[in-house]
């Protein structure tokens, strides 16, 4: 039963049969422990404790199921062709300079050689020269203090794309 505090999304997500669930929770995250944690949690209240559980399930990933989270992203710069959320989340490079896209597409080449997988930030509200500028900061890191980085920016850009799924109205 829904209480009227709970948002719809919320409701509807914690109704959804677990593959339709795994399916919504892996279109936030490609890694699938981290769904697979997440989705154990339901039913959710509230959305700040779905948003706990993502943070706990994104803190216990492996080096391995952090990489397969990382996967799931393109490179900033270049949102995946008819995916409307990396589209979104990286707004800020889209009336960006020729010379600033090609700066960060040389950036991003040496941040993956460097490290092995694409630069990630939550990009949402950052300007193409914000990005830019981590990008530089960031490739003085060890990889290991990148990798737990990484961590966190996915963990952030996990809890906007939870809030996008459970704040939705219900449609059919």
């Amino acid at each position: 039963m829904t209480s009227t505090s709970m948002p719809m999304g919320l409701a509807r997500f914690n109704e959804l049969e677990e593959s339709s669930a795994l399916a919504a929770l892996h279109e936030a995250c490609a890694a699938r422990a981290w769904a697979r944690r997440v989705l154990a949690g339901r039913p959710y209240a509230t959305a700040d404790a779905l948003g706990a559980a993502s943070d706990a399930a994104m803190a216990e990933l492996t080096v391995a199921e952090l990489e397969e989270a990382m996967a799931g992203h393109p490179p900033i710069g270049r949102p995946e062709p008819g995916d409307p959320a990396s589209a979104r989340e990286q707004r800020g490079m889209a009336g960006a300079s020729d010379e600033l896209r090609a700066e960060m597409l040389e950036l991003n080449l040496a941040y993956q050689h460097r490290f092995g997988h694409v630069f990630l930030i939550c990009a949402t509200g950052l300007t193409g020269e914000q990005m830019r500028d981590a990008v530089k900061e960031r490739m003085g890191n060890t990889p290991e203090r990148e990798r737990e980085i990484v961590r966190t920016e996915l963990g952030k850009i996990n809890r906007i794309r939870l809030a996008r799924l459970v704040a939705e109205d219900a449609r059919s």
